[in-house]
């Protein structure tokens, strides 16, 4: 397991025992394998990766799996992709942006507050109710424009 990788899963250890929440075996197989990966991951991918150390695992349990990691700011969902990303700083709430490579996958997580507070502002002053807040940018990196 690379540092990057031993670092978070102890910080996401830290983070649930301080929200008095369980961090089952199974939500940290999940959350490793999502930051394991260099690009994004679907659930069936994901679903893929256990079965095949666990052959009767069963969609509804990556999903709930992914849907608490979801919700303790582990992992981000990429809408446009249908994909999962670990958070790069899961100690804090916050509203991400991303830049999406469609040439080579590769997915940059940001945080502009000037993003956020613009999107507030705009659903504040329509009277918008949002149920999720995505930003996602795709295009292509630095990295693949230069090759």
């Amino acid at each position: 397991m690379k540092a990057a990788v031993k670092q978070l899963m102890k910080l996401a250890d830290s983070l649930c025992r301080e929200r008095g929440v369980r961090f089952t075996q199974q939500r940290k197989t999940v959350l490793q394998i999502i930051s394991e990966n260099q690009h994004p991951i679907t659930a069936y991918e994901i679903l893929e990766t256990l079965q095949q150390q666990n052959p009767g695992i069963a969609p509804p349990t990556i999903y709930r799996a992914l849907e608490f990691l979801q919700q303790q700011g582990f992992i981000h969902k990429l809408e446009t992709q249908h994909s999962f990303v670990s958070c790069q700083h899961p100690e804090h709430d916050h509203m991400s942006q991303f830049l999406i490579c469609s040439d080579c996958g590769d997915v940059t997580e940001i945080e502009d507050t000037s993003i956020s507070n613009s999107l507030q502002k705009a659903t504040r002053e329509t009277g918008f109710t949002p149920r999720r807040r995505v930003v996602e940018v795709i295009g292509v990196c630095a990295e693949c424009t230069r090759n």
